[in-house]
């Protein structure tokens, strides 16, 4: 789903933290200021983000701008796929979260299905890398690249996390109510195809 509004935003928002980051001259810094304001305007207005939420968002961050990336692990039981209940919207997803400093991808997978789902697991495959932008969430102030990974059972029982409050295995043709921030019926959808064809490529656009 494109948003141009978004990407304008989005785009506006990274050029001015790069020129906060480098530039020297103080009237630039203060029209890259003044960028800043701009694009949380935008999101402010598009979203149900406030204003000052959204410079607080932005303000944290420093230095040249490149997409956050969001690890999802994907673990199947029989023909039915795990998910969590999130507390912040009471709807469902794969366990993960934003990538962790120090921490591969696959770790983070591993660690996430612990912490949001009880289960000991290991990483065993990379199912999709995709541009959050393609695809149709909801509008959202950060540019993301969401990684798939398989993850097998090994251990565990399941348990709820601090950010969740139920976990369950779904079939392909009877998904919960979806929290589409994180993840959408159509990429929950590529996922089973994997579970019947193994040897399908990975995904990545």
């Amino acid at each position: 789903m494109s948003y141009k509004w978004l990407k304008w935003a989005q785009r506006i928002q990274a050029l001015s933290q790069s020129g906060l980051a480098f530039s020297k001259d103080k009237f630039d810094v203060e029209r890259y200021l003044e960028l800043h304001e701009i694009s949380a305007e935008i999101m402010a207005e598009y979203t149900e983000l406030n204003f000052q939420k959204v410079m607080n968002l932005f303000s944290n961050e420093t230095g040249y701008q490149t997409p956050k990336v969001d690890v999802r692990g994907v673990v199947f039981k029989e023909d039915r796929i795990l998910m969590v209940k999130e507390k912040i919207d009471d709807k469902w997803s794969l366990p993960g979260g934003f990538c962790d400093i120090g921490l591969s991808a696959s770790e983070n997978a591993v660690k996430e299905i612990k912490e949001e789902a009880g289960f000991d697991v290991t990483a065993t495959r990379l199912l999709a890398i995709l541009d959050m932008n393609h695809h149709a969430h909801p509008p959202q102030p950060y540019h993301y690249y969401k990684l798939f990974i398989r993850c097998k059972i090994v251990g565990g029982n399941a348990k709820t996390g601090i950010e969740t409050k139920d976990i369950n295995f779904f079939p392909e043709h009877d998904l919960p109510t979806l929290s589409t921030g994180r993840n959408t019926e159509h990429q929950l959808k590529m996922l089973f195809e994997f579970l019947r064809n193994p040897d399908k490529a990975a995904v990545f656009d």
